[in-house]
This record gives C-alpha cells, sequence and structure tokens, in this order.
C-alpha cells in the first residue's frame, strides 16, 4: 500500500498545472440541508462564468441527483472498475456545470492499483485543466470515509443550524480536521435561521467553544434563513436558486459564491488531482 501511495504522488506532481479549487461542503449531522446548500453553491459560483464540477461522494445517502432532478446512469465506481472513463460519466447539470455521481463507488478507490490508478490520475488531470471549482458533497458525521474527504483539502465548508446538537456535531467535525490538519481553512454556514442574528449567535458561540478547547476559529461566510421556498424546491426537484431566484435563500447563496469567486486563488491549491491522491492515502488507513 505504501509504494502505491508514493507512486500516485509522483503521477500526480508529474506535469501539475493550475489547479481547480476543490471545496468540500460537510456537516457533523444530518437533517441541516447540506446537499441543498452545495447543489445551489455550485450554480450560483457558475452564474459567476465560472466552470464548475458536482460531485456527490455521499457514500451511504447519495443524493444529489435527487436535489437535481437528474438521474446518472453511471458513476465513479464504473471507472474504478474500468466499465467506463471519467468523460463519459460525467452529466451535463443545469446552468451547464458537470455532475459526476460517486456513490458506493467512491470506497472502490482504495482498490486501485497498476495502470488502473495511471489512467485514472491522468483523467484527473484533465478535470484539474477544465474546472475552476470542483463542489464535493459529502456523508455526515466524522466517520472515516467523511473524515477522509474533509481531510483530503484545505477548503472545508461545514453547514449547520442552531438546533442544539447539530451544533455540537458540528464542534466535533471541526475539532477533528482541525487536530488532523492544522491548516485546514474551515469555514461556516447556517442553515434554517430564523433571522440573521440568531445565524450569528450560533457562529459566536461555535467560536466561543473551539477557542476554548481548540484555541481555532472558523469563518463565518454566511446564513440562509428558513424559508417554505427552499422546502418546495426540493419537493419540486428543482434547485431554489433556478425555482426561486428572487429568494432570501438564492440571494444568500449568491453572497457566498460572490465571496468564494472574489478569492485570489491560493498557488499551493490542492486541485483534484491532489485531492484524489490524498483521499486514496486516506482510504489505505
Amino acid at each position: 500500500m505504501r509504494d502505491q501511495a508514493v507512486g500516485l504522488r509522483k503521477l500526480v506532481n508529474k506535469g501539475q498545472k493550475s489547479n481547480s479549487r476543490v471545496i468540500v461542503v460537510a456537516s457533523g449531522k444530518g437533517g441541516v440541508g447540506k446537499t441543498n446548500i452545495a447543489v445551489n453553491l455550485a450554480l450560483a459560483l457558475r452564474q459567476l462564468d465560472n466552470c464548475v464540477a458536482l460531485i456527490d461522494v455521499d457514500l451511504g445517502l447519495a443524493n444529489v441527483d435527487i436535489v437535481l432532478g437528474i438521474t446518472p446512469p453511471y458513476n465513479l465506481g464504473h471507472v474504478f472498475r474500468g466499465e467506463k472513463t471519467l468523460v463519459e460519466i460525467i452529466e451535463d447539470g443545469p446552468l451547464g456545470i458537470k455532475l459526476l455521481a460517486g456513490g458506493s463507488g467512491m470506497s472502490e478507490l482504495a482498490n486501485l492499483t497498476g495502470w488502473r490508478l495511471e489512467q485514472f490520475v491522468k483523467s484527473l488531470d484533465e478535470l484539474n485543466r477544465e474546472f475552476d471549482f470542483v463542489v464535493l458533497d459529502t456523508g455526515t458525521g466524522i466517520g472515516q470515509n467523511v473524515l477522509s474527504f474533509a481531510l483530503a483539502t484545505d477548503e472545508v465548508l461545514v453547514v449547520t443550524t442552531p438546533e442544539p446538537t447539530a451544533i455540537t456535531d458540528a464542534y466535533g467535525l471541526i475539532k477533528v480536521v482541525f487536530q488532523r490538519n492544522p491548516q485546514a481553512q474551515i469555514r461556516l454556514i447556517v442553515n434554517m435561521a430564523r433571522n440573521p442574528g440568531e445565524a450569528e449567535a450560533v457562529a459566536e458561540k461555535l467560536n466561543s467553544v473551539l477557542r476554548e478547547y481548540v484555541q481555532r476559529e472558523v469563518e463565518y461566510i454566511g446564513y440562509l434563513l428558513d424559508e417554505q421556498q427552499v422546502n418546495r424546491a426540493v419537493g419540486q426537484q428543482v434547485p431554489f436558486l433556478l425555482s426561486y431566484p428572487s429568494s432570501m435563500a438564492s440571494r444568500s447563496i449568491k453572497r457566498i459564491a460572490n465571496i468564494l469567486a472574489g478569492e485570489v486563488p491560493q498557488d499551493a491549491a490542492v486541485g483534484i488531482k491532489g485531492f484524489f491522491s490524498r483521499v486514496y492515502q486516506f482510504f489505505q488507513v
């Protein structure tokens, strides 16, 4: 396993060009609207004229396709088994975003060896040049699969709600990521808040505990209010950014996208190749 990881790092570093920004969207518990935010954030970034890929890597409950109203026939598992190429599994989404379904197939990444691993890494290089942003919707909690994705990139968006258990679980996830990757850039989105003041209070409460016990803070990047239009959009299987473009939620997700897109990309951005290299190594543990 160690030799395979070394070989993968060599492949990743060879001919490295400008990197896609990989943003992992995670949460400490389910039911906080993580997938909805990941989907609409990808669309908002696309509206800012970025090339965007959305990858569903929730191994337990992959449902990006449900929010988008799309049923991808293939996922990354088909690529890992050599049945399809990476390009062949890409599905066109709204506004021109590209969807790559992961699902249970992601667990097969750990079994890649030899030429199949080399071909996969080479195909990732194509994605690295094509996309400005790669948004990944992960699972929930602090299990090994979720942490593998959260630790594989330096940009993590953690979604919580004002519910006490959601805040507690968000703290647990953030604490573990900081402990294992002190350089991680973790940002917080408070979803389903009753008003902006409540969202800010949640962020301050979470940072207060982090300062005391972890000696770190997260950047509070924005909020989404508890809004009926968001729930209706989920039922309609149309992202709220498209079905209700004037809603408060749409305005909020656009503000968050503007913050992310307005940043100067870091030269050390991990990129999509580097990201999957790290995930591969975590899966060997």
